[in-house]
């Protein structure tokens, strides 16, 4: 059957750093040597599969490192259905599981209580949901572009089985889904499923069981992700588990964690109808091509540009604290006066993005309508599961059968009958009043609901599968309608723009300095995984969980000093902030700072939203700094530094400029001074002497030398 696609003439060579030029790093399918064999590759990952006798994955390659991330062949999925399990795909014969030789594969066999291989199909990526683009960011290609490859399957009961593929261009990506139809004449019912087994190299060697193991050196996440704000504490799908196959492994009792599976925490316990079809989640591969904590956060950070690239949009926005009309005119004036691109009604304004009154409706698009007049968008603040609505309403606790247990205490259903009429009550305010960002907070963390009579869901095998469809449901809505979304949890990969950078909301009520400072370490911290785009900081511009005077910006023209040093950094580190107040400025003073920033911020916008590297963190006790880079751009690096000492600071720094992708030489200047030339050393960095006055900040800009 390969003998339909081109030969893959010759093994592909790596030769640029695909994080500075992945142009030359096209996906495709391809046939190999054997007449069985698809290759799916980019030249920076491979996958390859054998057709016959099954269909199964006998290869899967960083070709960065020139490793070998598989170590065994096993199905490409499985299925319970009917309380019956079948494997999807896959072949059967290998007995050693800690290394695959080619010419073991010839001997292997299909396993004839599986699906069997019958097809295959290949185009191009397609997108899982449609995005609006009404706000400016990097002119980034959606779908991500790339290769599709179906290995489509029969299996018992009519039923029928798609494993899908994505590899996308320009870095080493790959996705995975899995598709059940239901041929039958009678429904079925789909218990459990496993969408991806992978037999991975281990990630750590062990004679005895250590405390903690390391995994596999893949990096897997998918977009069934919640309750967190990092992709780790996010992961609700990714197992890594032992496999008893592996019995020549060095840990005594079989237990090293070297077997993949991605598959649900429970359920989804669907019913699929005569000719429907089910589509799992997706899962997401990277593989890392360094150790180094900062290269393999530019990747995962490359990999969030390609998936989610609205997280690339990166209003400037305010949190005006009343949602009366007077109050919100008088923030969104402010905001036009500055350049603020973005007014939220926060938590605790009186939005209410449930209401079905007409008038009020009426009175929102007067709103929108005026803040869009001023190049100013709107929109509000919405509490969805941190709270209780009613017995009837609200997520069945399966151990006491009633409300109460859930992950933030009390949880509304979102299949019961107020979660439907919640979804539908918001969607119609939006459409009508033209509001342009919705802030969803306690947005979806995973709770389970035992409730029989819910209309959205059976019971409780089914409640967080069906649950986690209605608020991605909503979620994608609101990309195709170019709604901005701020939600704290991770549902990047559908559709939100944004969540928090990390940090604790107490600290906020800390004298001043502190704040600043603990700022600048939560910035550092959260772009190790995020780019500047996909964090939030907050500045409280009025008392915030107390701390009186000493906390407190208010009156601005009086802690002038404090509101400049949160502008310089979060605009400085390419991060937005909710400055949570009733205004932006309280005298003409106060107004020209912040004007100043914001006027840097959009001078600088493309770089200042680039990746950061991470020259040294914040301690109180010496410079700290970042440096903005993107080879693609004219100017390709931005430095800062940061003086917290109450005295003047010299420092010689060591610049490191080969994310820049400049080779030779540099432009360097400070802020808008002359430029001078400096000379590139053998590991790609420059001498830099940095002069910070006290509490200062200095920054410089690096172009390309001639």
């Amino acid at each position: 059957m390969s003998n339909k696609l081109p030969l893959l003439s010759q093994a592909s060579v790596y030769e640029r750093d695909w994080l500075l030029d992945s142009s030359s790093y096209k996906a495709g399918v391809y046939a190999g040597e054997h007449l069985a064999e698809i290759i799916l590759t980019n030249g920076l990952l491979n996958r390859t599969f054998r057709v016959t006798p099954n269909a199964a994955t006998v290869g899967f390659d960083n070709l960065v490192t020139g490793a070998s991330i598989l170590r065994g062949v096993k199905p490409e999925a499985s299925v319970v259905v009917d309380g019956a399990s079948y494997d999807i795909g896959g072949l059967v014969g290998q007995e050693e599981y800690a290394y695959l030789r080619r010419e073991w594969i010839d001997g292997f066999a299909s396993d004839p209580a599986a699906f069997q291989f019958v097809d295959f199909a290949v185009g191009k990526t397609q997108a899982p949901f449609a995005w609006k683009r009404v706000r400016p960011c990097p002119d980034l290609p959606w779908p991500p572009p790339g290769v599709r490859l179906t290995l489509n399957f029969v299996g018992p009961q009519d039923l029928a089985a798609a494993i899908v593929y994505e590899l996308y261009d320009g870095l080493p990506l790959l996705g995975k889904w899995l598709e059940l139809r239901n041929g039958g004449n009678s429904a079925v019912r789909l218990n459990t499923f496993n969408s991806e087994i992978l037999a991975v190299v281990e990630g750590e060697v062990s004679v005895d069981a250590p405390a903690e193991w390391v995994y596999p050196d893949l990096h897997v996440e998918s977009d069934f992700a919640f309750h967190g704000m990092t992709p780790k504490s996010a992961n609700a799908t990714t197992h890594w588990v032992t496999d008893p196959q592996y019995t020549t492994q060095v840990n005594y009792k079989y237990a090293t964690p070297c077997l993949l599976e991605s598959r649900l925490p429970m359920g989804p316990e669907v019913d699929l109808a005569a000719g429907e079809t089910f589509e799992s989640f997706r899962t997401y591969e990277l593989a890392p091509d360094s150790s180094d904590r900062e290269r393999r956060g530019l990747a995962l950070r490359r990999m969030y540009r390609t998936l989610a690239p609205w997280t690339q949009e990166n209003p400037i926005l305010m949190h005006v604290r009343k949602a009366d009309p007077e109050s919100v005119r008088a923030a969104v004036d402010q905001c036009a006066e500055v350049g603020f691109e973005m007014v939220i009604m926060t938590f605790g304004s009186g939005f209410d993005a449930e209401s079905e009154d007409a008038d009020y409706i009426a009175e929102l698009k007067t709103l929108a309508d005026y803040a869009h007049d001023k190049g100013v968008e709107l929109g509000g603040y919405s509490l969805l599961a941190s709270r209780s609505i009613d017995v009837e309403n609200d997520a069945i606790n399966p151990e006491t059968g009633a409300p109460g247990g859930a992950i933030f205490g009390q949880s509304p259903c979102l299949c019961s009958d107020w979660g439907e009429d919640y979804f539908r009550k918001v969607e119609v305010l939006y459409a009508a009043s033209g509001l342009d960002i919705f802030e969803h907070d306690g947005s979806y963390p995973g709770d389970v609901c035992a409730s029989t009579t819910h209309p959205g869901h059976a019971g409780l095998a089914d409640s967080q599968w069906r649950q986690w469809q209605r608020i991605t449901r909503f979620y994608h809505w609101c990309r195709a309608q170019g709604i901005y979304l701020n939600v704290p949890d991770w549902y990047f990969l559908n559709g939100s723009n944004k969540n928090g950078m990390g940090y604790r909301e107490v600290n906020w009520s800390l004298p001043r300095d502190r704040q600043i400072l603990l700022a600048r370490q939560n910035v550092y911290d959260g772009t190790w995984e995020k780019t500047p785009s996909m964090g939030w900081m907050f500045v409280p511009l009025v008392e915030y969980h107390g701390g009186g005077e000493a906390a407190t910006l208010e009156p601005l023209a009086e802690h002038l000093d404090a509101y400049e040093a949160h502008l310089a950094q979060n605009f400085g580190c390419g991060v937005q902030a909710c400055y949570r107040g009733p205004r932006l400025y309280d005298s003409d003073e106060t107004k020209a700072v912040v004007k100043k920033w914001v006027d840097f911020y959009k001078c600088y916008r493309a770089i200042l939203e680039s990746d950061i590297i991470h020259l040294r963190r914040a301690d109180g006790r010496d410079i700290d700094g970042v440096l903005h880079v993107n080879p693609q751009l004219p100017t390709c690096g931005l430095a800062l530094f940061f003086n917290p000492l109450d005295e003047a600071v010299v420092r010689v720094w060591k610049l490191p400029l080969y994310y820049t992708g400049l080779h030779e030489r540099a432009l360097i200047r400070e802020g808008e001074g002359v430029a001078r030339e400096y000379v590139l050393g053998r590991e790609y960095e420059v001498e830099l002497t940095v002069n910070i006055p006290p509490r200062g900040m200095v920054w410089y800009v690096v172009e390309a030398g001639v």
